[in-house]
């Protein structure tokens, strides 16, 4: 009874503490991975109708890897996403993003498009939003910062 109370469980999240670590650059490599694997994906060769096992298998492999790492990165994606929407940015955050609702709501439905299509304009769109998220990200950084700079200036005139 005892060793089952005391045994610690598995916890998984990123944190709700909060830790105050965030940034945008998960996003925006998974979303550059999405794209540069639709690229591929687009540009791989089909074997002939006449090609050896082997080819086509190869082929088979090659297709379903890409597909895997395809989802897979637009998942990591949209969790990097959604974390910084629910967790990094706050109400008075849509003072200086009057669209940072939209902006994210725009790139998460991005994220599950490529996840069930092979589309380089979807993948683009996707790597556009996220730029915009990056960007929000680093104002709202900046004027952070700035804030606590004026802040502590204060402070010490």
């Amino acid at each position: 009874f005892w060793i089952i109370l005391l045994t610690p469980a598995i916890a998984h999240a990123h944190c709700d503490i909060p830790c105050g670590v965030y940034s945008p650059w998960v996003s925006i490599l998974a979303a550059k991975t999405v794209w540069t694997m639709v690229k591929k994906i687009l540009g791989l060769k089909r074997p002939a109708s006449n090609a050896v096992e082997t080819e086509r298998i190869e082929y088979q492999n090659t297709f379903s890897r890409m597909v895997r790492v395809k989802e897979e990165h637009a998942e990591l994606c949209k969790r990097e996403l959604q974390i910084l929407w629910s967790d990094y940015f706050k109400p008075e955050h849509l003072k200086m993003f009057p669209k940072l609702h939209e902006i994210f709501w725009d790139a998460l439905k991005l994220c599950s498009k490529n996840k069930q299509h092979v589309d380089l304009a979807a993948a683009e769109s996707l790597k556009a939003e996220v730029q915009k998220v990056a960007e929000m990200f680093e104002a709202a950084e900046q004027a952070k910062k700035n804030s606590s700079q004026e802040l502590s200036g204060v402070k010490k005139g």
